[in-house]
């Protein structure tokens, strides 16, 4: 049996289990950003024996630990490079820290990787290929799964696909961005609220929000769309555009057998986001590459990074 741990921005989440898929017991908490790295430190320290007392067991029947932290990590120190969300997190040598807590060796990923790793193995993946994961949801976070292992590149993190730079007109003007920044969670929201704010228009399905542009969010967005509303197809449309240009970039360097998607973005469904998604990928995609991919949802649900940091913890700790 081993202990699972995800360290978000938004929620942390402990997991026992074989790492076969299959949860004996799981513990989750709410992050509160302004206690810090340390804030969250102590949840664990907290979240730990009542996990192990929920799901009745003892410390002396688990094996190891795996971590998925929501950030670039280094394999060689086994440390965190630095947290995007959460202060306190630079360079802190996480997988000793927990080691040390619990009494038991821990093995260290990113949380993209490692929730790639579990759809790959045990979801939308299971019996194919490569696997390239992405994650969207508050960021854009990517993994990929060769013949069942996570590809770390020289040990720093590979993948990084919310981190291309993709082009965008603004204004009139030729600019350029982040993939995160247009096409996350946040970036729809930022996007939508800019231009609510710009035009002054109450949007006929945006009644939730009644005009107040700082009560938007990237789901109301996603439901006006889905309820017709041309100005809300718009906002998503173009950052869709630039998610499928990146896709393309993705499938024209590693030809990836099946594309996962997965993050709170993905449960925007079909009508929203995966049918447009396929259409412009295919549009512009590499053509001799054009019948090697597809592009499915997640299927592992919130507990994905969870089976992962498990499953991490099976492949390296056994």
């Amino acid at each position: 049996m081993f202990l699972g741990i995800e360290i978000g921005g938004t929620k942390l989440q402990l997991g026992v289990g074989r790492g076969d898929g299959v949860l004996a017991g799981l513990w989750r908490a709410t992050v509160d950003p302004r206690q810090g790295a340390e804030g969250i430190r102590r949840q664990i320290v907290q979240g730990v024996p009542q996990l192990l007392e929920q799901a009745n067991l003892d410390r002396g029947q688990l094996r190891g630990v795996g971590i998925g932290f929501g950030g670039p990590v280094d394999d060689a120190t086994r440390t965190v490079i630095k947290s995007h969300q959460i202060a306190g997190w630079d360079n802190f040598p996480l997988a000793d820290w927990i080691g040390d807590l619990v009494g038991l060796p821990a093995a260290l990923g990113n949380d993209a990787d490692v929730a790639g790793l579990a759809e790959a193995l045990f979801g939308a993946g299971k019996g194919l290929s490569p696997i390239f994961y992405i994650t969207i949801g508050s960021g854009i976070g990517g993994g990929l799964i060769i013949n069942g292992e996570i590809h770390r590149g020289t040990g720093r993190g590979a993948a990084e696909i919310g981190h291309l730079r993709v082009p965008f007109v603004q204004a009139g003007e030729l600019r350029s961005a982040l993939l995160e920044h247009i096409a996350s969670g946040w970036g729809i929201q930022e996007w939508a609220r800019r231009e609510m704010a710009r035009s002054r228009t109450t949007f006929a399905h945006w009644s939730k929000v009644q005009g107040d542009a700082p009560a938007l969010t990237a789901r109301i967005v996603a439901d006006a769309a889905a309820a017709g509303d041309e100005a809300a197809w718009c906002m998503l449309y173009q950052a869709w555009e630039k998610l499928a240009d990146a896709i393309c970039h993705v499938i024209a360097l590693l030809c990836p057998r099946r594309i996962v998607i997965g993050g709170g973005v993905s449960l925007m469904g079909e009508q929203v986001l995966f049918e447009p998604l396929r259409k412009l990928v295919a549009e512009r995609v590499f053509k001799p590459f054009a019948d090697c991919y597809d592009i499915v949802p997640a299927s592992l649900g919130e507990e994905v990074v969870v089976h992962g940091a498990l499953a991490l913890a099976r492949q390296k700790l056994s």
